[in-house]
C-alpha cells in the first residue's frame, strides 16, 4: 500500500485506478446502506422506541458532520489511498464485531433450544434475545455508528479529492456523474435488497453481509495507485499539532476568501436546506393532497432518483466549459427552484411525477456540474479541507432543516402547498442571487487552467 510513487497521467476515464475505486465505493455504500436498514429495524422491533431510534440517526450521522473539516485536513496530509483503503477496513471491522456479538447471544441464550420456531431462516432472527441481549448489542451498534459517522467524515474527503487525480481533466464531468451514479444505485439496490434480506435472516447476518462489502472494498482499493500529498516536513507533537489546526483553519480562510466558491458553497448549503422540509413532509403530501396511499410515496422519491440518473448522464455527456458552463448550472439551479415551488399545488398524482423527474433531472446536472467547479478550482493540495468543508455544511444544514419543517408544518396546521411554495420561492431567490453575482459567474465559468490553493 505504499503510495511512494505518483501514478502516471491518466489516458482515459476507465483507467484501473478509476475502475477500482469507483467498484469499492459502489460496494461498500451498498453495505452502508445494509447497516442504516438494520440498525433502524432493529432498534424499531427490538424496542418499539422512536426516540432511541432518533438517537441513533444523531449518533450516526452528527460527528462525521462535526469532523469534516479535520477529515478534510487529514486527506490533503496524509496518503488519500490509505486513508480510503483502511476507512473500509476498520468499517469491515467494526460491523463484523456487531455480527459476531449477535451470534454469540443467539447461542448463549440457547436460541437453538426445542423452544425455538421451526424455519430454514430461523437461526439469523433477533426476535428471542433476552432483553439483556439487546441492551447489550444496541449499546455497541450505538458505539459502531458513532465510530461509523467519525470514519465517514475522513473517507468523504479523501474520495472527493482524489477522482482529479484518476481521470483526465476534460473526463473529470464523466467521472463526476458516475460517482454520484454509483451513489444512487447504492441507495436503490442497498435500501431495497436490505429490506428484504431483513425480512428473511434478520440482523445479524444482514450485518455479516455488510462487513464483508467493506473487507471487499478495502482488498480491492490496495491496489489503487493514488499521487500522494506534498511531502511536509517533519515536526515534534505539539508542533504537528498546531500546524494541523492551522492547516485546518487555512481550508476555511480559502473557501471564504474566494469569493465565487464562497457564493457557491452558501447556495449548496441552502439548497440542503431547504429541500429537507420537502423531502420530510413528504408522507403528508402523498396523503393529504394527492389522496395516494403509501406507494406513491415510493414512486416519487423513484420519480426524482430517475431523474437525477438522467441528469447525471447529461452533465457527464455534455462537456461545456466556460460561460456555456455557466450558465448551464444556472439554469438547472433556476429550474430546481421553479419545480419545488409549484409541485406543491399540483393534484393529479402523474403530472407530479413528471415534475418531480424534471427536479432530479436539474438537480443532478447542478450537483455534478458544481462537483467538477470545485475540483477544478482546488488543486490537490487544498482538495481535501474544501470537500470537507462542503460535506459538513450540505449534511449538517439537513437534519437542522428537517427539525424546523416540523415545528413550522404543525404551526402551520400542515399547509403543505404554502410550506412547498415558500421553500421553492427561496430556492428561486437564491438562484437568481447566484446568476446576478459577477463572482459566482466567473467561478462557475473556469475550466482546467485554472489553479487555485496555496503555493
Amino acid at each position: 500500500m505504499d503510495n511512494a510513487q505518483p501514478a502516471p497521467e491518466p489516458g482515459r476515464l476507465w483507467n484501473k485506478n478509476f475502475l477500482l475505486l469507483w467498484q469499492g465505493q459502489l460496494v461498500s455504500q451498498i453495505g452502508q446502506r445494509y447497516f442504516n436498514v438494520g440498525m433502524l429495524f432493529y432498534i424499531k422491533q427490538a424496542t418499539e422506541s422512536a426516540t432511541l431510534m432518533g438517537a441513533m440517526m444523531l449518533f450516526s450521522t452528527l460527528p462525521g458532520v462535526l469532523m469534516g473539516p479535520l477529515g478534510g485536513t487529514f486527506a490533503d496530509h496524509f496518503p488519500r489511498k490509505k486513508i480510503i483503503v483502511y476507512s473500509d477496513l476498520i468499517q469491515g471491522i467494526l460491523v463484523f464485531s456487531l455480527a459476531a456479538l449477535m451470534f454469540f447471544f443467539i447461542y448463549a441464550k440457547g436460541v437453538m433450544s426445542t423452544t425455538f420456531p421451526p424455519g430454514p431462516f430461523a437461526l439469523f432472527t433477533f426476535n428471542y434475545l433476552a432483553p439483556q441481549a439487546n441492551a447489550a448489542t444496541i449499546t455497541w451498534m450505538f458505539i459502531v455508528a458513532t465510530l461509523g459517522a467519525i470514519i465517514f467524515a475522513f473517507f468523504t474527503p479523501a474520495m472527493g479529492a482524489a477522482i482529479p487525480d484518476l481521470v483526465p481533466k476534460g473526463k473529470l464531468d464523466m467521472a463526476n456523474s458516475l460517482n454520484q451514479f454509483a451513489i444512487f444505485l447504492a441507495i436503490f439496490l442497498g435500501q431495497g435488497l436490505g429490506g428484504l434480506i431483513f425480512s428473511i435472516t434478520g440482523a445479524p447476518l444482514l450485518f455479516l453481509i455488510n462487513s464483508a462489502t467493506y473487507l471487499y472494498a478495502a482488498g480491492t482499493e490496495s491496489f489503487i495507485s493514488i499521487p500522494p500529498p506534498r511531502p511536509r516536513e517533519e515536526k515534534k507533537a505539539g508542533e504537528a499539532w498546531k500546524s494541523f489546526v492551522r492547516d485546518t483553519r487555512e481550508g476555511l480562510d480559502y473557501v471564504w476568501n474566494e469569493k465565487g466558491m464562497r457564493i457557491l458553497f452558501l447556495a449548496a448549503a441552502l439548497l440542503h436546506l431547504l429541500i429537507a422540509p420537502m423531502l420530510l413532509l413528504l408522507p403528508f403530501y402523498v396523503e393529504d393532497y394527492l389522496k395516494q396511499n403509501a406507494s406513491w410515496y415510493g414512486y416519487l422519491l423513484a420519480a426524482v432518483g430517475l431523474g437525477s440518473v438522467i441528469g447525471y448522464l447529461i452533465a457527464g455527456a455534455v462537456n461545456v466549459r466556460g460561460k456555456d458552463q455557466s450558465r448551464m448550472i444556472i439554469l438547472s439551479l433556476l429550474a430546481a427552484s421553479l419545480a419545488l415551488g409549484i409541485v406543491g399545488f399540483i393534484t393529479q398524482p402523474f403530472i407530479v411525477l413528471g415534475v418531480v423527474t424534471l427536479y432530479g433531472l436539474t438537480a443532478g446536472i447542478f450537483i455534478v456540474k458544481t462537483t467538477t467547479v470545485i475540483q477544478l478550482a482546488a488543486n490537490s493540495e487544498i482538495r481535501g479541507r474544501v470537500f470537507g468543508l462542503l460535506t459538513t455544511l450540505t449534511s449538517g444544514l439537513a437534519p437542522i432543516g428537517m427539525g424546523i419543517a416540523g415545528v413550522i408544518a404543525d404551526m402551520a396546521n400542515k399547509n403543505i402547498p404554502v410550506i412547498y411554495a415558500t421553500c421553492g420561492l427561496l430556492v428561486l431567490v437564491m438562484s437568481i442571487g447566484l446568476a446576478l453575482s459577477r463572482e459566482a459567474r466567473e467561478f462557475l465559468s473556469l475550466d482546467v487552467t485554472h489553479r487555485a490553493g496555496p503555493e
